[in-house]
């Protein structure tokens, strides 16, 4: 009897040790840099912004004023890339964006929210602000995505001004392409040609927009991955979102973000989804090193993470500890 109760003495002293080396760990866990994979897998970070290249640093602080307000992600992302659309200084986004070889701006975006409502426009002229059509052409009509002369209307029906996006700093730069009207995409240049933007709310819910001028000089009617649901731009609530840079055509091919999602759903982190797609891409095409390919995603958890082929892309992160610019692991080395 003696020896039964000293046995059951020792089982509940043993589970309560475990216990408090659970709850030990859980804490260390929380105090850790939010840039550490280990550290926020295990604890809800919310809410955080994340965005691709150096012009999302002044687009998370857009997003966070909403965030931090116990704001939609939803709303956070469109007002966020709004601030890059306007910056004629960004010149692969919005206003002041890279004609194509006519000398014409054109531009494409798409939106997604939690219950993976999603609107997009391609091929749209004339109009600042894209993204705010995408998410009108999400919210008012049964469509996901128009195009061209479409949107233009459904844009001009919605109270937006029609007005000239090409800037004299892009027209001479169209100019200057024009003397041999060579099209070889430079790769970090013509190719960081999006801001794609992933947050999570305060109630823990998902949202991203994508937003671009498209490629420098292409030709005519071109529609990259930026646009296209589960290319360019992916949202589960469940698992997590990602957005896409680079080469347009090679996230197309690979229904890229969509891809980083479902290895995220299989329990691979935010970075090895990234690297996964990324090297997937890499096989295929033989030659990548003459290509540049960068995913960029966050989990559900609030863990973000991201990988390339080419060394040079960075992405801004903003959360309650700041906002910081980190550069992405590479399959190429510098």
């Amino acid at each position: 009897m003696n020896s039964k109760r000293e046995f059951l003495k020792q089982s509940l002293t043993t589970m309560l040790a475990l216990g408090a080396s659970a709850l030990t760990a859980k804490g260390f866990a929380q105090k850790q840099p939010l840039n550490k994979p280990a550290a926020v897998a295990n604890v809800q970070v919310k809410p955080i912004v994340v965005s691709t290249w150096q012009h999302g640093l002044a687009a998370n602080q857009e997003a966070w004023g909403i965030l931090v307000k116990h704001g939609k992600a939803i709303d956070a992302v469109e007002a966020g890339v709004r601030i890059p659309e306007a910056d004629p200084d960004v010149m692969t986004v919005g206003y002041g964006g890279y004609p194509d070889r006519e000398g014409n701006v054109t531009l494409d975006a798409c939106i997604m929210d939690e219950n993976q409502n999603c609107g997009s426009v391609a091929f749209l002229q004339h109009i600042k602000h894209p993204i705010s059509v995408a998410r009108l052409v999400m919210d008012k009509t049964p469509h996901v995505m128009l195009v061209g002369e479409g949107a233009l209307q459904f844009a001009k029906s919605q109270g937006f001004q029609e007005q000239n996006l090409l800037t004299s700093k892009a027209k001479k730069a169209w100019q200057d392409w024009l003397v041999e009207s060579k099209y070889a995409p430079v790769i970090n240049i013509e190719n960081h040609d999006t801001i794609g933007m992933l947050a999570l709310d305060s109630n823990g819910d998902l949202s991203g927009a994508c937003t671009t001028s498209g490629a420098a000089f292409k030709m005519s009617g071109r529609v990259g991955d930026s646009p296209i649901i589960g290319a360019g731009l992916y949202v589960d609530n469940e698992v997590g979102a990602a957005t896409a840079t680079g080469m347009g055509e090679l996230m197309i091919k690979t229904v890229g973000c969509h891809l980083v999602v479902e290895m995220m759903r299989q329990g691979m982190t935010p970075t090895q989804a990234c690297k996964a797609a990324v090297e997937r891409i890499a096989n295929k095409l033989g030659d990548y090193k003459q290509f540049q390919v960068g995913f960029l995603a966050l989990s559900k958890s609030g863990e973000y993470g991201s990988f390339c082929i080419q060394p040079g892309f960075n992405y801004a992160v903003t959360s309650k500890a700041g906002s910081q610019l980190l550069d992405a692991a590479s399959i190429l080395k510098v």
